[in-house]
């Protein structure tokens, strides 16, 4: 068979304008599934097990539970939680106000991003976290259209949110813990980013069920803290789930080597159900 019997249907003149569009079609299949993939957390950047993780990183053990799949940059419809007064009751039960310095992890679509951003200002800021890089360019997008300049949109990694150095008062994970691949890395390289001589503070707002169901079982999120060396002071129940919030270790010195966390979570007894 002749090596031309596909162009041999089509004149000289126009073979040309078919091959460019060839090239424009696979382009945007391939467009479309890298998309799809990321939406549905499978892209290869958006915090696959084990991706971009240092050295530092891999040196912890892995959750000994489900870890959830991350499907959607949004929990739910932003009218319907403002209705429920999720936020305004998260944010006032933390104590952020003017001043704050805030880190969103795994902000998504920026819902608590910019009802933080208006809430700490003047004087506050906020860092709007997500490992997600289709997630990141809608909440950059966001934040630019909203003009608000007391925003910064940072690119994480699975174990390192990658916050400056004592930028913050209080890290806020909502309804994404469960989604961690490594909860115990990004803990210590998290605790960097609390402001020297006050206090750091962690927030998580969760359901009550399974990991592998997109949620935690607060005594397993108490004891997985308590194995990094962060404390719980106080679990609010809220309209969906609860709020736990936890002190972060006084020093650097309190936060256990990569190598005595499975041990610690054995001690503590950290129990899932799967």
């Amino acid at each position: 068979m002749r090596r031309d019997w596909w162009w041999r249907p089509w004149p000289r003149e126009q073979r040309g304008e078919v091959l460019v569009g060839i090239l424009v079609s696979v382009f945007v299949i391939l467009g479309v599934e890298h998309c799809l993939r990321a939406r549905n957390g499978e892209d290869e950047s958006a915090g696959a097990p084990g991706a971009t993780v240092g050295a530092r990183g891999a040196a912890f053990p892995p959750p000994d539970r489900p870890v959830a799949g991350i499907v959607s940059p949004e929990w739910s419809d932003e009218s319907q939680r403002d209705a429920e007064g999720e936020a305004d009751t998260v944010m006032a039960r933390l104590g952020i106000g003017p001043g704050t310095h805030v880190a969103d992890i795994g902000a998504g679509s920026g819902y608590y991003t910019v009802r933080l951003a208006r809430r700490v200002l003047p004087g506050g800021r906020v860092y709007a976290e997500d490992i997600v890089p289709t997630y990141l360019a809608a909440l950059s997008a966001r934040v630019r259209d909203s003009a608000f300049a007391d925003v910064e949109v940072i690119h994480g990694v699975p174990d390192d949110p990658r916050l400056p150095p004592g930028s913050i008062d209080i890290a806020i994970l909502i309804h994404m813990y469960h989604e961690i691949d490594q909860p115990f890395a990004l803990l210590e390289h998290l605790y960097p980013a609390f402001a020297a001589g006050r206090p750091g503070r962690v927030a998580i707002v969760d359901m009550d069920r399974p990991t592998g169901s997109h949620g935690t079982p607060p005594a397993l999120l108490r004891c997985e803290l308590a194995a990094v060396g962060y404390r719980e002071t106080r679990v609010t129940p809220l309209a969906t789930g609860y709020l736990a919030e936890f002190a972060a270790p006084v020093t650097a010195d309190s936060l256990p080597p990569p190598s005595a966390i499975r041990g610690r979570l054995e001690t503590l007894g950290c129990k899932t159900t799967r």
